[in-house]
């Protein structure tokens, strides 16, 4: 490979020649292969090495000493043509290339020279266990959805460390801290910056994109990132990765002179200003660059004053302008277009752009050309291109993808202590894996991947201080109660679904497709995310317990509807019983009906009545009276005031209790003493039980759900339960003494 070094300009001077080009082509493609003893693949496409496979045809096993080769060969018969381009800039006519990206206009020749991957200059790699730094500015919820498919696209890929820098506002902190936090990737390392507290570095800026003022916030990285981080990849929440990550990192090697900014040339015709009449785009070098990829050269960025930089040009641009229209990337374009050295050309696979009008086509031949999808139109998913349903699908994969696969460890590359993993390990080594109840015992130390928020909430504190959320769990097959539910209670809810990420997505359409559910942003919809193979339901109230933004909590499940106006009544009593001073759990009493269609009754009087017809009845009364027995259903159909009861065995009503209230225990799921063991407890913290005498629920029928099959029919289930039920007991005793040898009691004689 030696002689196509030195014979690189007798090579290049014989290929200005049209005529001759295929036959020196294939003499030196036949010449290579018959001296190395290698095939030579003749394929028009260059090979990228790590390209996923999509598709059966659309990508085939390829030895890399090959590739090599041979993109070095079409490099050099491509430099010709490639002597143009400087003229057709000027021109405003920027041809889309497959090749390697250039520099500015001076520096074109040496760009393209230095891009190619061939035996003659040594190609830059990314070192085995080198950090990857990646910043991605996130406001919202939506964006905190994005956010999650961009990262599952980059880790599916990945083979290196990354540490992800998140410019976020308060919501997106809140979510995402938590899903990072019990996700629990090796080699992630998750630092946030205060978006609110950078709000007065842009907001003199007006801004009429979508993205509002947080679109901006990319111009101050170099002043919101560590002083001491060199390089760091720049995305946009709405990015798709195909490849290794990696491979981007390794193009900054490949700057030179003063660029600072790798950046993929805009593949719509917005800067060129003919989009429609008077159109007036901010400035830019030919088409412009987009911001949605950016390879930033921080240290050198900081000491060519880059803050000054944009800034002067902003001021100067805005007098004319008056405002962005694309947010950062106006901002961007201007300084460049000023200063052309300053970039670094991206081959333009490294940011496909699925805008409306995008000539992103001319980017890629084939699904193997794929490297970075950005759905950067309004539209996203919407968006009119002529492989948008390939691309759809592509970006469907990651965002059903199983986030728990992605825990994969990086081998041979150390990963920081992390203290709550190594406590995990540490508690799930002590168990003993001969156990009978071992995967009991084990799912009470399972971390589940949780995205908290899942959609847009919003929720006024009430100026009494007498609000109460109703908390409750539930699955995809309860998802037809949700509307129902939130026609009875009007006030704030609080959900936690237990759900895949694919049936995470169908809740989504689901959700956005309810005028009801749409209707109400009151209502806090906890995603936690299926793993092992137990029901966890105590995990899923005390989520929803956690994330409410009320004094007091109806604790509450999927299957019960509450009556018409409870919300209110529920705040008033909370002010008549003193709830803020006093240790009381509300009993709302509990009824059923085995119709699945139902005249839901509007008032007590016509409860007892439908009670009394047979329509209804005391809840569980057939199956398990001890559960609601003591709510003294005969004292409640007369009763006009409050009044107590005491705890009994197997007691589980539905309450109402202030938020500081004790979490139910996890080491009961599936079905079976959740609710009992946590009423256990409240009453061995001395909370008072009183039933409210307007108050009630009604439970809905519905198919027996997995656990209890399993309860009814698994002997081992039942005798685990037992044991389980058991240790709770111990537990009780140890911790609150003398008073709690009552429950060791009450069992014995149940």
């Amino acid at each position: 490979m030696l002689g196509i070094c030195r014979g690189r300009r007798k090579f290049l001077a014989a290929s200005l020649t049209i005529l001759f080009v295929p036959a020196v082509t294939w003499i030196y493609l036949f010449a290579g292969s018959f001296e190395d003893g290698k095939p030579v693949s003749l394929s028009p496409l260059e090979s990228q090495p790590h390209s996923p496979r999509y598709t059966a045809s659309s990508l085939e096993v390829r030895v890399r000493e090959v590739e090599e080769e041979n993109r070095a060969l079409r490099k050099q018969l491509s430099l010709a043509q490639a002597r143009g381009p400087a003229h057709r800039r000027a021109n405003h006519s920027k041809t889309y290339s497959m090749e390697e990206g250039t520099g500015d206009s001076e520096s074109l020749r040496a760009g393209i020279v230095a891009g190619n991957s061939s035996e003659c200059g040594q190609q830059p790699v990314v070192e085995k266990c080198e950090t990857i730094h990646v910043a991605i500015v996130c406001a919202g919820y939506n964006a905190s959805r994005d956010v999650v498919t961009l990262v599952k696209s980059v880790l599916f890929h990945r083979r290196n460390p990354l540490h992800f820098h998140l410019i976020a506002d308060a919501i997106a902190k809140q979510i995402l801290a938590t899903l990072f936090q019990t996700w629990m990737v090796p080699a992630v390392r998750i630092d946030f910056y205060d978006a609110d507290e950078l709000k007065s570095e842009v907001s003199w800026i007006p801004n009429k994109h979508y993205s509002g003022i947080y679109g901006l916030m990319k111009l101050v990285l170099t002043k919101t990132l560590p002083s001491n981080l060199e390089r760091v990849i720049v995305l946009d929440t709405d990015i798709t990765f195909a490849t290794d990550i990696a491979e981007l990192w390794a193009v900054f090697h490949k700057f030179k002179g003063q660029q600072v900014l790798g950046l993929v040339e805009n593949q719509s015709d917005w800067y060129l200003g003919n989009l429609w009449k008077n159109h007036r785009p901010w400035p830019a070098l030919g088409r412009g660059y987009n911001t949605g990829v950016i390879l930033l050269l921080l240290d050198k960025l900081r000491k060519m004053k880059w803050e000054q930089m944009w800034r002067l040009t902003a001021e100067r641009e805005l007098m004319s302008m008056l405002s962005t229209s694309l947010a950062d990337q106006d901002i961007f374009n201007a300084v460049i277009k000023q200063n052309p050295f300053l970039v670094y050309q991206l081959p333009c696979f490294w940011n496909v752009q699925l805008s409306d009008h995008t000539r992103s086509e001319q980017c890629y031949r084939d699904v193997s050309d794929l490297k970075v999808i950005h759905w950067n139109s309004p539209k996203k998913l919407r968006v009119k291109n002529k492989h948008v349903e390939f691309f759809r699908n592509l970006y469907l994969t990651f965002l059903e993808y199983d986030g728990n696969l992605l825990r994969r460890e990086l081998f041979g590359c150390p990963s920081e202590a992390d203290v709550n993993s190594e406590n995990l390990q540490k508690q799930l080594s002590e168990l003993d894996e001969d156990d009978l109840c071992y995967e009991f015992r084990r799912e009470r130390f399972t971390v589940h991947r949780t995205h908290l928020y899942f959609l847009h909430y919003e929720y006024e504190p009430a100026a009494d201080n007498t609000d109460v959320t109703l908390v409750a769990q539930l699955s995809m097959d309860r998802l037809q109660m949700l509307e129902a539910i939130c026609k009875h209670w009007e006030g704030p809810i609080s959900l936690a679904l237990y759900l895949s990420d694919a049936e995470a997505q169908q809740f989504l359409r689901y959700a956005q497709g309810s005028e009801v559910l749409m209707s109400r942003h009151n209502v806090g919809y906890h995603i936690v995310y299926k793993e092992g193979q137990f029901y966890p339901v105590n995990l899923l109230r005390n989520v929803a317990m956690k994330h409410i933004s009320t004094p007091y909590m109806f604790l509450s499940d999927i299957d019960f509807l509450p009556m018409y106006g409870l919300y209110e009544y529920l705040r008033k009593s909370v002010i008549q019983l003193d709830l803020a001073n006093t240790k009381k759990a509300l009993i709302v009493p509990a009824f059923e009906t085995l119709r699945y269609r139902l005249s839901f009754p509007k008032s007590k009087a016509e409860l007892l009545s439908m009670l009394d017809m047979g329509t209804l009845f005391t809840f569980r009364y057939h199956v398990w009276t001890k559960g609601h027995a003591p709510t003294n259903f005969a004292k409640w159909r007369t009763a006009t005031t409050p009044y107590r009861v005491e705890w009994e065995a197997d007691f589980e009503p539905y309450v109402v209790v202030r938020k500081d209230c004790p979490e139910y225990d996890r080491r009961f799921v599936g079905f079976g003493w959740n609710k009992v063991a946590h009423i256990m407890e409240l009453d061995a913290q001395e909370y008072e039980f009183t039933v409210l005498p307007n108050a009630y629920m009604i439970h809905m029928p519905h198919a027996p759900s997995f656990d209890i099959t399993k309860f009814r029919s698994n002997k081992q289930y039942r005798i685990c339960l037992k044991t389980l039920k058991e240790e709770f007991q111990q537990d009780m005793s140890r911790h609150y003494g003398f008073a709690a040898l009552k429950y060791l009691t009450a069992e014995n004689n149940s």
